[in-house]
């Protein structure tokens, strides 16, 4: 979506930047542009990036980056501008302005925007193009619940319930990647581990398990081979709910009743799946013992976006 409006600045000589607020976000991106845009100069930049000293007619960068410019770009990109550490840092927003061109325009993209900006759009006081599909064309995959115990209670019994071994064999049925989120950093390894000794029930082999947070110092190798498909099933904080791109994938939500999950998070966390032409359905499961305000909203607003599609006859 975002590849013409680089290329209408990039073939008349100006300069471009994409901004996103997470490192891992800007390791997703990089190569989907250095394929798009072979013959311009890119930069990439991060925390601990190689290129820190470099410039390029297209810029790739997390949003602390763009402190060290000053009016540089003719098109500023800022992707998911609702999430942390962009989202109410008003040093970012300055820095943001400032390294944008006085002649230049910028772009703000998320798939949940906060509600001040969706209500500056309903009142015609921003510009807005609302996006209510995907590329191929295809309807979002809406969520199904799954009424299941909590994951502490799954953990003190050492046991899967059967709603969610029949889900998860599913899944790994249908050769899907499968994405398992839970709210706690803490929750990851002890998940992880009772999803291996359960391997054989789910018809895997234990090694093909793993699981990633915030605290992950090899996060990113991790992640690779999720997309290599040397692990099929990766226990994630929402650390992931964001920029990452695998194909094939389902999705599965635990405690999804949560406090720490609101709607966003949850649409976001949705979103991983039937990203790609070839398999755009996939699955969603919102695994939770309650079922919550946040959940009814959350899709609720992916069917209002597939029930605008297909009232502007965007869906094939």
């Amino acid at each position: 979506m975002i590849f013409p409006l680089l290329e209408a600045v990039l073939t008349q000589g100006g300069r471009a930047l994409v901004a996103t607020p997470r490192r891992d976000v800007v390791l997703e991106l990089a190569p989907r542009l250095a394929k798009a845009f072979p013959n311009d100069t890119r930069a990439v930049l991060y925390g601990g990036s190689t290129e820190r000293w470099s410039n390029g007619a297209l810029t790739l960068a997390t949003t602390h980056q763009l402190i060290r410019f000053q009016e540089a770009f003719d098109l500023v990109l800022i992707d998911e501008l609702d999430a942390f550490p962009y989202h109410n840092d008003q040093m970012l927003y300055y820095a943001a302005d400032k390294c944008r061109k006085k002649s230049g325009s910028t772009v703000l993209l998320s798939a949940t925007p906060p509600v001040p900006l969706q209500r500056a759009a309903r009142r015609k006081r921003l510009a807005c193009a609302r996006v209510p599909v995907r590329y191929h064309r295809h309807p979002l995959p809406v969520p199904k619940r799954l009424t299941i115990p909590t994951i502490n209670q799954m953990l003190r019994k050492n046991k899967l319930p059967s709603k969610l071994v029949e889900a998860l064999q599913h899944s790994i049925q249908r050769t899907a990647q499968i994405f398992i989120f839970v709210p706690y950093v803490k929750q990851v390894e002890p998940f992880v581990k009772l999803l291996r000794k359960h391997a054989k029930l789910l018809n895997v082999m234990p090694q093909i398990i793993d699981g990633t947070s915030s605290k992950d110092a090899v996060r990113t190798d991790k992640v690779i081979s999720f997309r290599e498909r040397s692990i099929n099933l990766l226990v994630t904080t929402t650390i992931l709910e964001r920029g990452v791109t695998i194909p094939k994938s389902d999705v599965f939500i635990l405690d999804t009743d949560n406090p720490l999950f609101d709607a966003a998070s949850l649409v976001q966390m949705a979103g991983r799946a039937g990203r790609s032409s070839d398999d755009p359905h996939g699955f969603v499961f919102f695994g939770a013992a309650t079922w919550t305000m946040s959940q009814r909203s959350a899709i609720s607003q992916i069917r209002s976006m597939n029930t605008m599609a297909r009232q502007q006859g965007f869906l094939i």
